[in-house]
């Protein structure tokens, strides 16, 4: 018997051991901790256009040669513009919506802002104006298409066997990813890409998130598909676009906190019948595919929140398990399709570029093997000991203490703030 837990225990503390944890040499005092981040911040800021000559905005478009890739990406999304404007009822919000964006790109400095956010204006215009597209032009509503499909490839209803059990904690839990973090989490990823990740990651994220955002509504537009909810409430009865939606499992959320904000929402969305893909399971996926990329230290914290996310909208009786797989797999797909190609290589990626600034160690050294042998590191250092001893019986200590200097490498925003000169 004493060999069972032996065998449980052995393969976890080999894991264990392998694990990239994050070095002991890391800074943990909240003043190393927070100096960095401010000169990243001031770093960043001053790496903003304040300029609002439009003319400076006219010449930057005058010297950018697109590529096809470009073109397809701006003929879409001018498709998509001109087909929401012409079902939109109201001429007074087509006009401002046009002149204001306009205005937006043409002035350096919001252009900055607004042009990279472009694809992700271009899906939350089609999103509302879902509800626009004439019923007579629609596709019939498919009910029973995800549930066959779910049974089909997982052997089981999966999202139906999370909702047996409910409880008023679990509800907390399941409500704060989906109907909180949600929300408000791509635009943190948008700030922490743009303050602490090189030059053209917020550009290449409004780009990604926009463009998965927008395939996934086209898709749910074309492929009508009923939610778990409307299997729980009208069973398997055939749906059609007068009927209301429903919160689900928020239900409960509005009656803890006795408003009605969910079940408005709800029952008001524009695209009710809009369940594959899961666009919470593709901006999630989408977030931890960019956080993983350029920051891997937190791998486990980044997919822990997916998979609890996941969880989440199966309770809520939001998503079929399949709509899940969905979205991710559309996440990855546009990740990878919109990727540039300077970003596929992490290991070779220039945090510094131009005006930019230095987020980690750019050395050589730094991309090595983590093993670390242990007494090959304690002769290293006892020998540059030695070594500073005799520098300093030779008098060319202050030569040796300029030259560290000239060697040290320059991190997050000091390069920029300081003045000094990154090699």
């Amino acid at each position: 018997m004493s060999t069972i837990p032996r065998m449980v225990v052995a393969p976890i503390a080999r894991v264990a051991r392998n694990m990239p944890f994050v070095p002991s040499s890391l800074p943990t005092s909240p003043k190393h901790l927070l100096t960095p981040a401010v000169l990243a911040v001031t770093a960043a800021l001053q790496r903003l256009d304040l300029s609002r000559d439009p003319r400076k905005t006219v010449a930057k478009a005058k010297a950018h040669k697109p590529t096809l890739a470009d073109l397809a990406q701006w003929s879409l999304m001018a498709a998509v513009w001109a087909y929401t404007l012409w079902i939109m009822p109201s001429v007074p919000l087509k006009l401002l919506i046009v002149t204001s964006w306009s205005i937006a790109v043409a002035i350096p400095l919001t252009s900055q802002f607004v042009w990279p956010a472009t694809p992700v204006l271009t899906w939350v215009v089609m999103f509302f104006c879902a509800r626009y597209v004439p019923t007579s032009s629609r596709p019939g509503i498919h009910v029973a298409l995800l549930p066959a499909l779910e049974s089909v490839m997982y052997g089981a209803n999966i999202s139906d066997l999370q909702t047996r059990f409910t409880h008023p904690l679990l509800d907390i839990l399941a409500w704060l990813p989906y109907g909180v973090l949600h929300f408000a989490l791509p635009g943190v990823v948008a700030i922490f890409l743009w303050v602490f990740g090189p030059r053209g990651s917020a550009q290449f994220w409004g780009k990604a998130f926009g463009f998965m955002n927008l395939f996934g509504v086209i898709t749910q537009i074309l492929l009508p598909c009923s939610a778990p909810w409307y299997e729980l409430i009208h069973g398997l009865t055939p749906a059609n676009y007068g009927m209301p939606g429903s919160p689900g499992g928020l239900l409960r959320i509005d009656r803890f906190f006795h408003s009605s904000g969910y079940t408005n929402t709800f029952g008001n969305a524009p695209l009710v019948f809009g369940a594959f893909p899961s666009l919470h399971s593709g901006c999630a996926v989408m977030e931890a595919l960019f956080l993983s990329h350029f920051f891997p230290f937190l791998k486990p914290l980044y997919w822990g929140y997916v998979g609890i996310l996941w969880w989440a909208t199966m309770y809520l009786s939001h998503h079929y398990l399949f709509d899940l797989s969905g979205g991710a797999c559309l996440s990855v797909l546009v990740f990878y399709l919109f990727m540039p190609l300077e970003f596929r290589d992490i290991d070779g990626l220039k945090w510094s570029q131009g005006d930019g600034y230095e987020m980690v160690t750019t050395a050589p050294d730094a991309a090595r093997d983590r093993d670390v042998d242990f007494d090959e590191e304690i002769r290293k250092l006892e020998d540059s000991g030695e070594a500073d001893e005799e520098a300093a019986i030779e008098g060319n200590e202050a030569e040796s203490s300029a030259g560290a200097r000239n060697k040290r490498t320059v991190s997050w925003g000091e390069t920029k703030v300081l003045g000094e000169d990154a090699h």
